[in-house]
C-alpha cells in the first residue's frame, strides 16, 4: 500500500473541509453555543444533592419558628442571608432566590392561623426542583417538631427545640446503597457529551459526504482513478480525512467542556478516548457511505442533517435517556448514539470501569466494520 499517497489524500480532504466556513461554524462554534444552552436548560453545572446554594430569607420578625426554619435550611446545605426587608439586602442579591416569611409567623401559627411562605427566583429545571425539595423538607421538619412539642404540652421556645433535637430517637433509619449509586446525568455533564456526539455526526454526515459528491460532479474522482493507486488506497485516504476532522472536533469539544464548562470526564480517560475514537471512525465511515449514495449536495446535506438529529434525539443526546419512556430507552439500545452515550455516562457520570462498556464498544466496532465494508463496496469514481 502506498502510504504516502493515502496520507496525501487524507491531508487534502481535511484541508478542503477546513477551508469551508460551514465546517468552522458547525464543528467548533455551534457546539459551544449548544453546550451552554442545553447545559443551562438541564440544570447548569448539574450539582449533586448536598451542595451549598445561596438563599435569601426576608422577614426576620417571625419569632422562634423563623429561627428554626433558618437552622433547618442551613442543615440542608443553603448559605442563608437573612434580612428584615428587601432594602436590607445587598444590591446584587435582590433578584436572587428569595424565601419570604410573613410577619409574626410564630404568633399566628400558635393561634391556629394558616401561614404561607413564598419562594421567588431560582430558575427552572432539575436543579431548581431539587432546591424546592430541600426547602420543603426544612419546613416540614419544623412543623413536625412543633407538633411533638404541642403534644407534650411544651412551649415552642428555642430551648425546647434544642432539647428535642438532643433527645434520643426511638426510631432510626439506616441507609446504605444496594449497589453502585447511579444518578441521572444533568446539566453540562449531560449536555456536553450529548452535543459532542450529535455535532460529530452532523458535520461528518454533511461536510464529509457533500465533499465526495462535489469531487465526483467536478470529475476530480475520475481523474484520481487514473492515478497509480488502488481503489482501497483511495477509500482509506478519503476515510482518513473525515476521521481526522472528527477527531479534531471531538478533541476540541473535550477541551472546551473541561476548562469552560467544568465537565468531569471521570478517571477512565483512556476508555473515554477509545469510545469516542471508535465512534468517530463509525461516523466517518457512515459519511463515506452517504457520499457514495447521494447524487447531489442537497441530498447529502439533507439526509445528513435528518439522520444526525434523529439519532441524537432517540439516542439520548438531547436529554438523559433515563427520563424517557421505556420504549425509547429500549430503542436507544439499538442505536449507535445510544451505545456511545451509555458508555460515556458509565465512565464519566456513574464511575464505572472500562469493563462496564465492553458491550457498547463491541457494538460500535461491529457497526464500524459494517459501515467500512459498505463504504468500500459502494465507492464509485463517477
Amino acid at each position: 500500500m502506498n502510504s504516502r499517497a493515502v496520507f496525501f489524500i487524507a491531508r487534502e480532504d481535511l484541508r478542503l473541509m477546513m477551508r469551508s466556513k460551514a465546517t468552522w461554524l458547525w464543528a467548533f462554534l455551534m457546539p459551544v453555543v449548544f453546550f451552554f444552552f442545553m447545559g443551562t436548560m438541564q440544570g447548569g453545572s448539574g450539582k449533586p444533592p448536598g451542595v451549598t446554594d445561596n438563599l435569601r430569607m426576608v422577614g426576620t420578625s417571625g419569632g422562634v419558628l423563623a429561627d428554626e426554619l433558618a437552622l433547618r435550611l442551613e442543615e440542608q446545605g443553603f448559605v442563608l442571608e437573612r434580612a428584615e426587608s428587601d432594602s436590607a439586602l445587598a444590591a446584587d442579591s435582590r433578584e436572587a432566590k428569595t424565601l419570604r416569611l410573613p410577619d409574626g409567623l410564630t404568633a399566628e401559627v400558635l393561634t391556629g392561623v394558616a401561614q404561607s411562605v413564598q419562594l421567588e427566583g431560582g430558575g427552572k429545571g432539575m436543579a431548581a426542583e431539587h432546591d424546592n425539595v430541600r426547602i420543603q423538607r426544612a419546613i416540614y421538619t419544623v412543623l413536625a417538631d412543633l407538633f411533638v412539642l404541642e403534644n407534650a404540652r411544651n412551649a415552642p421556645t428555642a430551648e425546647a427545640f434544642d432539647e428535642l433535637r438532643a433527645a434520643p430517637r426511638a426510631l432510626t433509619l439506616s441507609v446504605r446503597p444496594a449497589g453502585h449509586r447511579r444518578e441521572i446525568p444533568r446539566g453540562f455533564q449531560q449536555a456536553v457529551p450529548g452535543t459532542l456526539v450529535m455535532f460529530t455526526a452532523l458535520v461528518l454526515l454533511t461536510s464529509g459526504a457533500s465533499l465526495l459528491v462535489i469531487e465526483r460532479r467536478r470529475g476530480l474522482l475520475a481523474r484520481l482513478a487514473t492515478a497509480p493507486l488502488s481503489r482501497l488506497e483511495v477509500v482509506i485516504g478519503k476515510l482518513g480525512g473525515k476521521l481526522c476532522l472528527g477527531l479534531i472536533q471531538i478533541g476540541f469539544s473535550v477541551v472546551v467542556g473541561t476548562f469552560v464548562f467544568g465537565v468531569d470526564w471521570g478517571g477512565q480517560l483512556p476508555a473515554v478516548a477509545l469510545v469516542l475514537g471508535v465512534y468517530g471512525m463509525f461516523i466517518s465511515a457512515l459519511g463515506l457511505c452517504l457520499g457514495n449514495l447521494a447524487r447531489t449536495e442537497g441530498q447529502a446535506v439533507g439526509i445528513g442533517v435528518f439522520a444526525a438529529n434523529i439519532l441524537a434525539a432517540l439516542g439520548g443526546c438531547w436529554w438523559p435517556i433515563e427520563v424517557t419512556p421505556p420504549w425509547m430507552q429500549a430503542l436507544a439500545g439499538w442505536l449507535p448514539t445510544g451505545w456511545v452515550m451509555s458508555a460515556m455516562h458509565d465512565l464519566t457520570s456513574f464511575g464505572l470501569g472500562p469493563t462496564a462498556v465492553l458491550t457498547e464498544v463491541t457494538y460500535l466496532i461491529a457497526a464500524t466494520g459494517c459501515a467500512l465494508w459498505l463504504g468500500a463496496r459502494s465507492f464509485r469514481f463517477q
